[in-house]
């Protein structure tokens, strides 16, 4: 699973999500839907954008975790890992 950890950097900061919108042009909807992990899809332009706004690097934005169940499969079938208890 990926997390968007936009709440925690612009909580550092001190930040609105209008600021950073103001900040980087993106829409606040758009800010919104990031700041509460509800975007689907990102664009690399807007990662640069808040990256470059926040002064932060994209691995102190976004992160992955493990999935807890297995999601990706071998060619036959057989899984590609296992889940981490």
């Amino acid at each position: 699973m990926i997390r968007i950890l936009l709440s925690t950097r612009l909580g550092e900061r001190r930040w609105t999500q209008a600021d950073l919108a103001r900040a980087t042009g993106i829409r606040a909807a758009t800010i919104n839907e990031l700041y509460h992990e509800l975007a689907d899809r990102v664009t690399l332009e807007h990662l640069d954008l808040i990256c470059e706004a926040l002064d932060c690097e994209l691995t102190d934005l976004i992160v992955r975790m493990p999935n807890k169940e297995i999601t990706v499969k071998r060619r036959y079938g057989t899984p590609i890992h296992k889940p981490k208890e």
